[in-house]
């Protein structure tokens, strides 16, 4: 370790500028562009070795290869908003649909806010592979936790189990949908996005309007 924390590994490739990651954060933020510019399939080792500014074999030191890289990319879209959940099922003194509100808009913001759009690698067809059960075994959490807050919302406590699951249904589809949204429109500004989506989440929920004293996260969401 240097005196940073950061670990020292072998010289690196070329000199890139600095911006405060560490080489396994360096690896993620070059896995991510060129997973979501060329495609997992197109991608090598070699080339996100080279796009981090290190040797392949420098590489191994970190992750076990490009499935460990996507699977951590793909959690980490999960991971935000599963901590995010569960303080908002703790707040039993909030309205659930406050609380579904601000975990909608969260939850787009995590998807369309980074640099990359991660969200696209949702679709690729190697998830499906046993290697990334962690993350679909995240996902369907966090899908718990809507449905969760579904269920304690005013309109969604009368419903019947396969009413319930269908509405969580298409809540949580519609949430991800921004995915390819984002992806046709790249530029489009996110927070106006993410609150649009809440609101809209909102009505498939039974509510037609929303408070806006809900636009401000509560203390310590």
């Amino acid at each position: 370790m240097s005196g940073t924390g950061r670990r020292v590994g072998r010289p690196r490739a070329e000199q890139r500028p600095d911006r405060g990651l560490t080489p396994r954060g360096e690896l993620l933020d070059a896995a991510a562009e060129l997973f979501t510019t060329l495609g997992f399939g197109a991608t090598t080792t070699r080339a996100v070795a080279e796009r981090a500014g290190m040797r392949q074999a420098t590489m191994y030191h970190y992750v076990s290869g490009k499935e460990d890289l996507l699977a951590q990319l793909l959690e980490s879209t999960v991971k935000p908003s599963l901590v995010l959940a569960a303080a908002l099922l703790a707040q039993s003194e909030r309205p659930a649909e406050a609380r579904l509100w601000q975990l909608c808009r969260s939850d787009v913001e995590l998807l369309c806010g980074g640099r990359h759009n991660l969200g696209a690698l949702y679709l690729l067809p190697e998830v499906r592979a046993e290697r990334f059960a962690p993350f679909h075994r995240m996902r369907a959490e966090l899908k718990g936790a809507y449905r969760q807050l579904l269920h304690r919302s005013r309109p969604g406590g009368g419903l019947g189990a396969a009413e319930l699951a269908l509405r969580t249904d298409l809540v949580f589809g519609l949430v991800e949908g921004v995915i390819l949204i984002r992806r046709s429109d790249p530029d489009r500004p996110v927070a106006a996005f993410a609150e649009a989506t809440a609101d809209a989440v909102l009505r498939i929920a039974g509510f037609p309007l929303r408070d806006e004293a809900w636009g401000a996260p509560a203390a310590g969401a």
